[in-house]
Order: structure tokens, then C-alpha cells, then sequence
């Protein structure tokens, strides 16, 4: 009589190896939706921030003045660019200390041409930093009527 250990061995390792492939799809899909819910919850901070930055903007009537109602620090310039803070991996504003430091998010605001006397027009925007390079989150644009100073 023949033995059936050899067929009851091989019968195991093919489970096995069915089981040691569902858990790593699993394991792959667990990975996906972590990666997944990161950058979700990136996009609705940089969502906040920028409604924030925008309604502080549309209240001041000035760019630089708005983003540092809205965020707390005094935003840098650079021409052509527009006035802009840097955020570190905890969305925390980067002080300019002077310190080269590497940010991960950048909001930036910059003044844009509405074509109408008396309307004010201002393009917000959030970016996140990845292997060096700029990748938009969220941006909007707003406008506001511009007062002539005598409270008209």
C-alpha cells in the first residue's frame, strides 16, 4: 500500500503558497491606501489653507498683508513669483530665520490682472514638494472690490 504523506505535503504547499499570495495583495492594497489617504488629507489641508489665505486676501485688499493674517508669519517675495510661505511635513510655517531649510508644502499668492478698474484679482495656491519638484494641490482664484480709500 503506497503512502499519502507525499500527496498530503504537496497539498500544504500549495495552500501555503496561495495563502503567502492573498496576504501579500493584501499587503499591497494596504500600502496603496495609506498612500492614498496621505495625500487625501494633504489636499484638505491645502484646501483650508488656501480658503483661509484667500478670505484674509478679499478682507485686507492686499496680498502679502492677507497671507500673513491667514498664516501667522510674514511671507517672502520673489519678483514674478508673488509672496508665498513654506510649510514643513506637519503643515507648520517655516520661521525665516535666515537657515536654509527644506520645506514640504509651499502656499503662494500672487496678484493677477482682472482687467476692470476697482477690481482686485489674486490667484492662491498650494503646492507639495516631491523629489524636488513642485506638484500643485489645490489653487483658487478670487477678486474683490477695490475702495477708494474715503469708505465708498
Amino acid at each position: 500500500m503506497k503512502s499519502k504523506a507525499p500527496l498530503l505535503l504537496m497539498e500544504q504547499m500549495v495552500m501555503l503558497l496561495v495563502f503567502a499570495l492573498a496576504a501579500a495583495l493584501c499587503l499591497q492594497a494596504f500600502v496603496k491606501s495609506d498612500a492614498v489617504s496621505r495625500r487625501s488629507g494633504d489636499r484638505d489641508r491645502a484646501v483650508v489653507l488656501c480658503q483661509s489665505a484667500a478670505e484674509a486676501i478679499r478682507h485686507t485688499g492686499d496680498v502679502e498683508e492677507g497671507l500673513e493674517l491667514a498664516c501667522g508669519t510674514p511671507p517672502k517675495e520673489r519678483d514674478g513669483f508673488g509672496c508665498f510661505v513654506n510649510y514643513d511635513g506637519d503643515w507648520m510655517p517655516l520661521p525665516d530665520d535666515g537657515r536654509v531649510r527644506e520645506s514640504s508644502y509651499t502656499l503662494r499668492a500672487a496678484e493677477v490682472d482682472s482687467g476692470v478698474d476697482g477690481l482686485g484679482k489674486a490667484a492662491v495656491e498650494a503646492f507639495a514638494w516631491e523629489a524636488g519638484e513642485m506638484k500643485s494641490l489645490f489653487a483658487i482664484e478670487i477678486a474683490w472690490q477695490e475702495g477708494d480709500g474715503d469708505g465708498r
